[in-house]
């Protein structure tokens, strides 16, 4: 069996750089990191990933903490994204990742008090936050390594990244009252989720200065899910007065919206015109193509991972809250004759 002594004898270099080498020490030069993962691989020899966690007292993984069943999530594309972001950076830094979900809150926490206190992970991502999380409340009471994607209220000292979503919202509002509409209605998320409650509260901000009504009736608040969309058309387009203009909280939900509008006979944008969030890639392949807020959701999801690692590896991290920004795409469900106005 090869062992780091065989590696440091072959490269000329002490055992100490090769255990530096496997647990991608930054001090250690590309060349001889080059070098010494050249002869690992020729030699193949393959570190004691147990042994070296024993006595580093790291396990070189991250826990991500999935917000809802897995089954439910992967039907958001969004996710895969935020993932892929993730594991891009874990992964360069030589970092494994741990997929964990759970079917309630209170089985959220017993599954991360159990990765936590049985050291089998060194930090954790939450790819979500909820109006007074007790899971948030864990992790922050024992100063365990996290990252989250999204807003706390009362955690100022938890890492975080997140977008600006009440400007966002506002945004996507502003667009719509631009093109003429004062009925603008909002199909939201649960209220218990913080990304769904800045939302709402950046559409009700660019109504109230526009001097705008918001009607409750034109409010429908739902789960990230197709369903939630098309159930909401079946609702909102039947009522006597209805919304010109609607804003909707995740493309996946768009997607529903477009679905319930064409079976009841409805026409976007000439009937209902929409403006959605995430910009992931179907939004443009949609009948009609979406107009969507790109939160930079592969950017949310790099810039959480860097932002970890740099805290457990004890090196500088600037601010506890990262802002990615927000741009607006106008395709065809907001706006008539797009192609004449460009």
């Amino acid at each position: 069996m090869v062992t780091i002594k065989d590696i440091a004898k072959a490269a000329g270099v002490s055992p100490s750089t090769v255990s530096r080498v496997v647990s991608n020490h930054p001090r250690i030069s590309k060349a001889t990191t080059l070098k010494v993962k050249r002869l690992m691989e020729e030699m193949g020899y393959h570190p004691n990933v147990m042994a070296k966690s024993l006595v580093s007292k790291t396990t070189q993984t991250l826990a991500i903490m999935l917000p809802r069943p897995a089954e439910e999530l992967f039907q958001d594309f969004f996710f895969g994204e935020l993932l892929r972001g993730i594991l891009t950076q874990s992964t360069r830094a030589g970092y494994d990742m741990l997929l964990t979900a759970a079917t309630s809150p209170s089985d959220e926490t017993e599954t991360v008090s159990r990765l936590v206190f049985g050291r089998r992970v060194d930090g954790v991502i939450l790819l979500s936050s909820r109006v007074n999380d007790p899971l948030i409340d864990l992790l922050n009471k024992h100063n365990f390594p996290t990252v989250l994607i999204g807003r706390t209220e009362d955690r100022p000292n938890i890492l975080s990244v997140d977008n600006d979503n009440e400007l966002a919202a506002y945004d996507a509002t502003q667009h719509l009252i631009l093109q003429g509409h004062e009925r603008i209605g909002f199909v939201s998320g649960p209220p218990t989720l913080t990304v769904a409650h800045d939302r709402m509260e950046g559409y009700r901000r660019a109504m109230r200065e526009a001097g705008l009504t918001v009607r409750s009736e034109w409010i429908v608040e739902g789960e990230f899910l197709q369903q939630s969309g098309y159930r909401a058309m079946s609702f909102m387009m039947s009522l006597p007065e209805r919304p010109s203009g609607l804003v909707v909280i995740d493309d996946v939900v768009g997607f529903g919206v477009l679905r319930g509008l064409t079976e009841l006979g409805f026409k976007v944008p000439e009937d209902l015109s929409i403006v959605s969030f995430n910009n992931i890639a179907l939004s443009e392949l949609a009948t009609p193509p979406i107009s969507s807020i790109d939160i930079g959701t592969y950017q949310l999801g790099y810039t959480a991972s860097q932002m970890l690692i740099r805290f457990i590896q004890e090196e500088s991290v600037h601010q506890n809250r990262m802002i990615i920004p927000h741009r607006l795409i106008v395709r065809e469900s907001s706006i008539q004759n797009i192609s004449k106005r460009s």
